[in-house]
């Protein structure tokens, strides 16, 4: 298996939900105007509490200080996952699924933190640049890691690290998981066809609800308001429950043959912050064990993995296991 350090310095911003009208002017060009701006790495995530934004630093030049601003001090890196050929695995399970043993588990046994962000085409593991030498030389005897620089792949080796690598992990807080009930989609879209759900897209992000509404009764209902877009290197990838779904036309987004319906389990009572390891690992790890597909998306205040509807009630009896009895698992 190759691991790809991809050409990209992130940043994770946080923008309120009554200041998103100071922002619709530059977030508009970031979706729609690619060929206005040098982005390559754009994400946008709505969420009950705010809109989660992960970008490159073009990207980020774009947005102006505020008080309804929030930047995540770091700058991140992603890393991708992809298979040469060579690899010999019997699951058939698809997303976060894939590299939780493999990539998930080692780093948090390490005290590495992960952002992660699920997408259509792959899961990108964003992790700080300063932990970089730690991530290489935790995971070089089980991949071949390259860092893509100017569009070409180099090996990468880690020649020292300053601390020794950790046999034990701290034992992560148990964080209580929120299970709504909207159906969701993971989607794509050719970028040529943008133009063509540009209205609805503009609705459904920034028109949909008032701020006050989604503070008062978001959480409170069985539903969560949730909707992800990215568009990363020239590829879109869209996540949206049926509801909002429908207001698409059908024929310009696709998905999976199956066209799978996923659930959502919403990781944190409290919001989370960006320094505690082992969060994504302590729920991939038991899907991975059971062999079930996920998609996982980091936010600035809560996690959210999204699991097949058919897999939700085996999901729900899994983790309120591992709540009674988080040592054993």
């Amino acid at each position: 298996m190759d691991l790809h350090i991809l050409d990209h310095r992130l940043r994770v911003i946080s923008i309120s939900k009554n200041g998103l009208v100071n922002f619709t002017h530059p977030l508009i060009k970031l979706i729609f105007l690619r060929n206005r701006t040098r982005c390559k790495f754009f994400s946008l995530t709505e969420t009950p509490e705010n809109y989660t934004v992960v970008l490159d630093e073009e990207g980020f030049k774009e947005l102006q200080p505020s008080e309804h601003l929030k930047v995540e001090s770091s700058r991140w890196l992603p890393l991708n996952v992809v298979s040469n050929g060579n690899a010999s695995s019997s699951s058939q399970a698809v997303g976060v699924t894939k590299i939780a043993k493999s990539v998930i588990a080692p780093l948090a046994q390490q005290h590495v933190s992960v952002f992660m962000l699920s997408t259509y085409q792959t899961d990108f593991i964003l992790v700080r640049e300063k932990d970089l030498s730690v991530v290489i030389s935790t995971l070089e005897e089980e991949f071949n890691i390259y860092k893509e620089v100017g569009g070409e792949s180099v090996p990468m080796h880690c020649q020292d690290v300053a601390n020794g690598l950790q046999k034990n992990a701290i034992q992560p807080t148990v964080h209580p998981v929120l299970i709504p009930q909207n159906q969701f989609c993971v989607m794509s879209l050719d970028p040529d066809t943008l133009p063509s759900i540009a209205t609805t897209l503009i609705d459904v992000l920034f028109y949909s609800n008032s701020p006050k509404e989604d503070a008062q009764s978001a959480l409170s209902q069985d539903c969560i308001k949730f909707f992800s877009f990215s568009l990363i290197d020239g590829y879109i990838s869209l996540v949206m429950d049926t509801e909002a779904q429908r207001r698409f036309p059908a024929d310009l987004l696709f998905t999976s043959s199956s066209g799978e319906l996923w659930r959502m389990v919403r990781i944190g009572g409290q919001p989370l912050g960006f320094d505690e390891c082992g969060i994504v690992a302590q729920i991939s790890q038991p899907l991975a064990d059971s062999d079930i597909s996920a998609y996982y998306i980091s936010t600035f205040s809560f996690d959210h993995a999204l699991v097949p509807e058919e897999d939700i009630v085996s999901v729900t009896n899994m983790l309120q296991h591992q709540r009674k009895d988080p040592v054993a698992s």
